[in-house]
């Protein structure tokens, strides 16, 4: 993490070297999927003892891929159907004559 206040020349080359901006940029998605577990369940863990612990993460894991899962399937429902909307606004038949 970034030090605060003035940085001493030392300080200021660590910080600015890529290794250290691109593990600076990582953390925010790192925090970003910490937030996305606790709230799909894995804010507090009932279980007792490691192997309650990994369970509780692992189905926290599983929460959030089935909900990601159905957020790009109903996505792809969406775009699928303003598809055959278009379609069908550029597109229609030829009425025939009676």
């Amino acid at each position: 993490m970034p030090r605060k206040g003035k940085l001493s020349q030392q300080a200021k080359e660590e910080e600015q070297a890529p290794d250290f901006v691109k593990a600076r940029r990582a953390h925010s998605a790192v925090e970003s999927a910490i937030n996305a577990l606790e709230v799909h369940g894995l804010d507090v863990c009932r279980d007792h003892g490691i192997d309650g612990f990994k369970r509780y993460v692992a189905l926290a894991v599983l929460a959030r891929n089935i909900h990601r899962i159905g957020a790009i399937v109903w996505q792809q429902d969406v775009q699928r159907e303003e598809r055959k909307s278009n379609y069908a606004q550029r597109y229609k038949p030829p009425k025939l004559a009676a």
